[in-house]
């Protein structure tokens, strides 16, 4: 009986090896053959300008949400922000849903404004600017939101080809003047004004109070705050077809094992940064593409910063960009190789040294 058990494990452990290592070689490969886009400090702190048409006038430039130290080996460092809060939206030929997601947002935005100081500085009348990143958009995104853009506080970063939602998130954050700074979707499917809860939840991870409170909420600590939509998901299930629900819970279980344990979902583009936390980990971000939350809360875990997952109400919108098997796929390629590179050294936490 013993000699029974004995075999049946070294039988296991054998297969476990064998199955190991060929893991080790396949991703080894993936890796070698899956490049990723390569940038370098200069590339932080490139300058950015606003679209306007071509009968407007001449582009102005963005601020930067990281600045050259050129009398330190580090290298760069983040700027000092100049309002409370930037909005980022990354957008792809979003032309017919951009505007309910944007109505949704400036009403919001400005009823925040009329009421709340903190909104409003003394010598700047744009107290949220929105930036809509186009993500190379072949339809007339960048016209939709610069028809907002003449009666608010909103402007447009047009990307000259598409790099992916994570690289627009990126590119966006990189123009981004706020303490805090927040990422939506361009279709509207989170209730923007779910944003105070997760302004609630990052002023209890950076001041350990609660709101209201005297005290302003101290962006520089590093910190996010992840919107979720885990609290739907029986909901959500009973609706999906067979295959979709398949390759979610895969995804889950990916994600749990190669990646991320402290959020359970990763993918609402719904999330609240300090700025001190965007300025270290969006110039360390190596996925473009849909599997980029992952990383970011993945390095946001590694570096010990504060994250909190807050619920937020959603709507599925028609007409999405994902297409189910393609991105499922693709996520599932880009998550073992995020573990992958980090673990052995290809990709270092450190690439870009902000502290």
């Amino acid at each position: 009986m013993v000699s029974a058990i004995a075999q049946y494990f070294l039988a296991f452990l054998l297969s476990a090896s064998v199955l190991a290592f060929f893991s080790f070689l396949l991703l080894t490969a993936l890796s070698i053959f899956k490049p990723w886009t390569k940038r370098n400090k200069s590339h932080f702190v490139a300058p950015r300008f606003h679209f306007r048409p071509e009968e407007e006038e001449a582009n102005a430039q963005f601020p930067c949400l990281l600045t050259r130290e050129e009398t330190s080996w580090k290298g760069l460092q983040h700027s000092e922000p100049e309002l409370y809060l930037s909005v980022i939206v990354p957008a792809k030929n979003e032309e017919k849903r951009l505007p309910r997601m944007l109505d949704e947002c400036l009403k919001y935005l400005e009823k925040r404004a009329a009421k709340d100081s903190e909104f409003t500085y003394e010598n700047e009348r744009i107290p949220f600017p929105v930036i809509v990143v186009d993500d190379g958009s072949t339809d007339g995104t960048a016209d939709v939101a610069f028809s907002y853009a003449r009666s608010h506080p909103l402007f447009i970063l047009r990307l000259p080809k598409n790099v992916g939602k994570g690289g627009a998130v990126r590119e966006g954050a990189l123009c981004a003047r706020g303490q805090f700074i927040l990422f939506a979707d361009a279709d509207g499917a989170s209730r923007f004004s779910d944003f105070r809860r997760l302004e609630k939840q990052m002023h209890s991870l950076c001041n350990g109070d609660v709101l209201p409170s005297s005290e302003p909420t101290d962006w520089t600590h590093p910190a996010i705050v992840v919107g979720s939509r885990a609290h739907l998901e029986e909901e959500s299930m009973s609706r999906r077809s067979i295959l979709r629900t398949v390759l979610m819970v895969g995804f889950h279980v990916l994600v749990w094992v190669f990646a991320v344990r402290s959020v359970r979902d990763t993918q609402c583009g719904f999330k609240l940064l300090s700025r001190a936390a965007a300025a270290k980990l969006f110039p360390q971000l190596h996925i473009e593409q849909w599997a980029f939350d992952v990383e970011l809360i993945y390095l946001a875990e590694h570096l010990q910063y504060s994250i909190a997952e807050v619920a937020v109400e959603w709507t599925e919108i028609e007409g999405s960009k994902v297409t189910p098997v393609f991105s499922w796929i693709q996520m599932g390629v880009d998550i073992p190789l995020i573990w992958f590179r980090y673990t052995f050294n290809i990709w270092n936490l450190n690439e870009v040294d902000l502290s």
